[in-house]
């Protein structure tokens, strides 16, 4: 009964590797659809490479899978033509199945809702696609009988034309429902380099396959030559030696890259000569003649940091090339006192709580807890600390601020993600005893504040996870500014979603520019005192791996239209970008890389420098004169300038 069964499928071929070039087909075009940034033609053939060639295999793939389904209610008796139209029954079938399980189960982040949601789509899809494909060949069959072309026409391939035409009607139906915003950037690359590039990434990966398939039959057969057990067995085999194989020289390569990137993290410092730290450095930061935290271990981030500190006063003695831009100059007021700066790396401790320890006595060492403001600052990946945020809040306070910085890890943030809960728990354990010495203190207390960038505002936010607003008011918490905080920030979604009882909703706000923060001030009567700036077209903010499952609230119908802000970073997303199993994915994978390219200053994407002394001044409650204002941000952005000439051997800062 078998063998009967088996010939009726052996002379029928699989319509799965057909199936699958309808799907990459369809889904081709949506790959070069506007996203949050444009992309070059590398960006867009991997994106169009990597999106259709894993479409191709999971849509082959499902089209087995219900082929083996037909298989399986097949009669034994039956005939090839029996085992096509079993095969196209199943496919119809698939086609209602899969949206009513899509209806039963609404969307999720959930990721098991998530997995179950995509199969039911996929095989659905894979369903339509191959009814599609067998009317079209049968059409095609027949009209070269009526023509008697002696099956010329219908050897045609049609996988790629029904894959096309599918996806001009899809589009014709959306454009009814969505028009393209015709102001919006133009998303994708040149079409023909991009289609070449992906061409090369898909044949790429087909080869990769290939050749992993060829190895592992070749080990099958000559491993069954002289050991017992059949063929599919060490085939199976050789495929998981392969995998190990691949796996171990993965770690290999990934383990010596992270060496020699944290080796980066590590350099000298070339302006700062031996011995020379007294001339550059103020007493009251990490690494002065005095400290107890040594220079040599700061690491590039951090000499960097106390390097920006903003003297009180024109100093004496400094190069000609080096301008006056002190608290004093900037400000035309004296300073009120000289900023303090804490700032441990990793190599100065061994531990986390050597080096909460270390940052202690620091505080103690330089009077920092002796200024009215207290910023608690948590870093990027790097160790890096936003310049112009730190020299902004030097010359608002008049000098008359300190901030306290441990470093976590020497890598860029993407590969930092791993070091999250030691950030947290190093973080944590140094803000409750500096708010313990605070209170501890008799006389006046400052006020304390939060502030972090990227990875930095992640793991500052983390702190407080599971804890909403509340935990930042018994930590005594005053303010907050977190700017670009990453879309799998936890605590981020605890306080902007639902209903908590720990959160306190008018005290958070996220906000893309500072018009949009006087809005929410004027329309809540009272200024949040937890304010998240994270541009609209800030891939960082928008990027996580549930878009491999669902459609985000950012791409939902309450989007805001695009439109230009004076001064700030755009608003809003592009109408035409919506989500697409696994495109969107992709697209925003290489939105989140675009963001972070370092370019003029400006306020765009992931850049918030020139959005900070204004928000700084709002958020933190620190009031200058619009002269004043006007004075900092002219001088920040010129010691952008000097700074990127006066470091610029060493590797770039921002992680």
């Amino acid at each position: 009964m078998e063998r009967v069964r088996d010939h009726a499928w052996a002379v029928t071929a699989s319509s799965a590797p057909g199936v699958g070039l309808v799907i990459a087909s369809a889904t081709a075009p949506g790959t070069f659809a506007p996203s949050l940034s444009p992309r070059s033609a590398v960006d867009q053939g991997l994106v169009t490479g990597l999106a259709t060639g894993l479409h191709y295999l999971l849509s082959a793939g499902a089209q087995d899978a219900l082929e083996a389904a037909a298989r399986a209610l097949l009669d034994a008796a039956a005939p090839p033509a029996a085992a096509r139209r079993a095969a196209v029954a199943v496919d119809l079938a698939a086609v209602p199945l899969g949206l009513a399980v899509l209806r039963a189960l609404p969307t999720s982040e959930d990721p098991l809702r998530g997995l179950v949601r995509q199969a039911a789509w996929r095989l659905g899809v894979a369903g339509l696609s191959g009814s599609l494909l067998a009317a079209a060949q049968a059409g095609t069959r027949t009209l070269d009988a009526r023509l008697g072309l002696g099956g010329r026409l219908a050897a045609v391939p049609l996988a790629v034309p029904v894959g096309l035409g599918l996806a001009y009607v899809v589009d014709r139906l959306r454009r009814q429902e969505v028009a393209d915003d015709p102001g919006t950037p133009e998303g994708a690359g040149p079409p023909l380099s991009s289609f070449g590039i992906a061409a090369g990434v898909v044949g790429g990966l087909a080869g990769a396959a290939y050749g992993e398939h060829a190895v592992a039959d070749l080990l099958a057969r000559r491993l069954t030559a002289v050991l017992p057990g059949p063929q599919a067995l060490w085939r199976l085999a050789g495929h998981g030696a392969f995998l190990a194989a691949l796996g171990a020289g993965a770690s290999a390569v990934w383990h010596r890259a992270m060496l020699r990137i944290e080796s980066t993290t590590s350099v000298e410092v070339p302006v700062i000569e031996p011995g020379e730290e007294k001339r550059w450095l103020l007493p009251t930061v990490s690494g002065a003649p005095g400290s107890r935290v040594p220079w040599a271990g700061l690491g590039r981030d951090g000499r960097l940091h106390v390097l920006a500190t903003v003297r009180p006063r024109p100093a004496e003695g400094l190069p000609d090339t080096v301008p006056d831009l002190s608290v004093e100059t900037v400000m035309g007021t004296p300073a009120r006192a000289t900023p303090a700066a804490v700032y441990v790396g990793l190599d100065n401790g061994a531990t986390p709580r050597e080096r909460v320890d270390l940052a202690l006595a620091e505080l103690e060492r330089t009077g920092a807890l002796d200024r009215s403001l207290l910023v608690l600052a948590s870093p990027t990946g790097t160790g890096y600390l936003n310049y112009v945020a730190t020299a902004a809040l030097q010359y608002l306070a008049l000098g008359d601020v300190a901030t306290v910085t441990l470093q976590y890890s020497r890598r860029p943030s993407p590969l930092s993600l791993a070091m999250i809960r030691t950030a947290r728990e190093q973080n944590r354990l140094l803000w409750l005893r500096v708010l313990q010495r605070i209170r501890d203190r008799p006389g006046p207390r400052p006020r304390v504040v939060l502030f972090g960038e990227s990875l930095g505002a992640h793991t500052s936010q983390d702190v407080f996870l599971h804890w909403g607003t509340l935990g930042l008011d018994a930590m005594g918490i005053d303010r907050a500014l977190w700017i670009g905080t990453p879309y799998g920030s936890g605590w981020m979604r605890q306080v902007t979603r639902g209903d908590r009882l720990d959160v306190e909703p008018d005290a958070v706000a996220v906000v893309n520019d500072l018009q949009q923060l006087d809005a929410v001030t004027e329309q809540r009567g009272t200024r949040p005192r937890f304010v998240l700036l994270s541009h609209d077209n800030d891939g960082v903010t928008r990027f996580g791996p549930d878009l491999l499952w669902h459609s985000p609230d950012w791409l939902g119908p309450g989007r805001s239209l695009p439109q230009q802000v004076d001064g700030g970073s755009p608003r809003g997303i592009p109408p035409a970008m919506r989500w697409r199993p696994l495109t969107t994915f992709f697209q925003s994978l290489v939105d989140m890389k675009n963001a972070q390219t370092a370019g003029e200053y400006r306020a765009f994407q992931h850049d918030y420098r020139a959005d900070l002394p204004r928000f700084l001044s709002r958020v933190y409650d620190l009031p200058a004169s619009p002269q004043q204002l006007h004075r900092i941000e002219e001088t920040l952005q010129l010691r952008e300038t000097v700074r990127e000439r006066l470091f610029a051997v060493v590797p770039g800062a921002v992680g």
